[in-house]
């Protein structure tokens, strides 16, 4: 069975070209003995990851609308020896409920049906683009998995992409490409909507979308609704586009690499999940960030972090635990040296608070930051061996951070917070370095 899924390409995230024959090409012995060929004029890709209960209906719902809607767009087509169709790729990071299994029962019923089991690659932007590097389309397509984004949009988004010319000759109508090269399936726009969002998600949305417009204002402000993961491209606009994708993100990608040029939206109501849990975390937000951070450099972060082999994400999450350590230390140090509390010295108040604070890093970095190497080093030993050398190497940090405190409030006259903050920011960058290199190094797993 696993003979009949689609070969997973390799290599760098770079969609090429379509090699096409034309018809006026062949011989004419070619026409007359050749079989019927097909013209896949649209690639639709369904990145899934736990989408089993969900896929029958959605692929039964996609085939029937796109069958109806391409014999009814190439009437008269069928005489000739290409014929225009699409294809369905569904795309599964080896989900751990078989549904790229579901997607191989289903292909007996659906012959446009193909499937994709990626191992090893994960990330919905990544699953998209091997999905678009596998397909044969001229129009490039993708719609999530889990129902939320309603089919029945498909054929106004192909609409934008089309131009109908009859020809009075011919009795059939002839379908060419159109000039618009993305069409987006929005939220903001006449017709478009969610259907029952809280106050909070609404707000993150919003202000994600804000947040893009500050930081790569070009791209984020070409669309209404930049965060859609709803919508089609024209092949030839990202053909041979070096692309980098981060997170859940792929429109963003696509209009910052792209050669984009005219952009159509239509309206849609983004529908709640009615199966499987819903994959919405802080960490796409995060992702999020990184992406414009990265796009508005045009490689320049990526280089750097390449020379310096920085791992940003860990780094973040270093950062985030550090923050919480921030409170601790901020609140330890006031109840030990504010002078409506213990009055004990500043640098006495630091030392404690400090060590307190170090405490509750630790732990909440070997159970999130470095969780996947410290799941490998299981027992209490190692875990007090950890604990030891994150304990060691803080210490310097510690004795630079009081350095850094007292030159900044006793010589530089700087609120005594605020130089704790500053202190504490330079501190966190050569504490994460020295645990990464050092605290959390599997030197000793079996």
């Amino acid at each position: 069975m696993s003979d009949s899924l689609v070969s997973v390409p390799l290599g760098s995230f770079q969609i090429n070209e379509l090699i096409s024959i034309n018809e006026s090409e062949l011989s004419v012995e070619q026409n007359h003995l050749s079989p019927k060929k097909e013209r896949v004029i649209f690639s639709l890709i369904v990145p899934t990851f736990n989408e089993s209960k969900n896929l029958a209906q959605l692929v039964e719902v996609l085939s029937r609308l796109l069958d109806n809607y391409f014999e009814a767009k190439f009437q008269g087509e069928f005489d000739r020896k290409v014929a225009s169709t699409y294809e369905l790729i569904i795309v599964d990071d080896d989900s751990p409920d078989l549904t790229w299994q579901v997607g191989l029962d289903l292909m007996p019923n659906y012959p446009k049906l193909r499937v994709m089991r990626r191992q090893g690659e994960k990330g919905l932007s990544t699953a998209v683009i091997r999905g678009w590097q596998a397909s044969q389309g001229e129009i490039l397509g993708v719609i999530d998995g889990d129902l939320q984004h309603p089919p029945e949009t498909l054929t106004q988004m192909l609409d934008q992409m089309f131009n109908q010319m009859l020809d009075p000759d011919v009795d059939l109508v002839d379908v060419d490409l159109a000039d618009v090269d993305l069409v987006v399936a929005s939220r903001h726009v006449e017709g478009g909507g969610v259907s029952d969002w809280g106050f909070i998600r609404r707000v993150l949305s919003r202000g994600a979308q804000m947040l893009g417009l500050l930081i790569l204002p070009n791209v984020i402000g070409r669309v209404s609704d930049p965060m859609s993961g709803y919508f089609m491209v024209r092949r030839s606009a990202i053909a041979n586009c070096a692309m980098n994708p981060l997170g859940y993100k792929i429109l963003i990608e696509v209009l910052g690499r792209g050669q984009i040029g005219k952009v159509a939206e239509v309206g849609y109501v983004f529908q709640e999940r009615q199966e499987g849990e819903s994959k919405v975390t802080w960490r796409q937000y995060v992702d999020y960030i990184l992406h414009l951070l990265r796009l508005r450099s045009r490689g320049r972060i990526t280089k750097i972090r390449q020379k310096l082999q920085v791992p940003i994400k860990r780094f973040l999450s270093f950062g985030l635990v550090g923050l919480s350590g921030v409170f601790v230390d901020m609140a330890i140090l006031y109840l030990l040296s504010d002078a409506s509390t213990l009055a004990w010295g500043l640098t006495r108040s630091k030392m404690i608070s400090s060590e307190v604070a170090v405490i509750n890093n630790f732990l909440w970095n070997d159970l999130w930051t470095f969780r996947n190497i410290s799941s490998q080093q299981v027992g209490w030993r190692k875990r007090i061996r950890r604990f030891l050398k994150f304990n060691f190497i803080c210490l310097f940090g510690i004795g630079l951070n009081i350095l850094i405190l007292n030159f900044l409030y006793n010589y530089l006259h700087i609120n005594q917070y605020l130089a704790n903050l500053i202190a504490i920011a330079i501190v966190t960058i050569w504490n994460f370095w020295f645990n990464l290199k050092l605290s959390w190094r599997v030197t000793q797993t079996k």
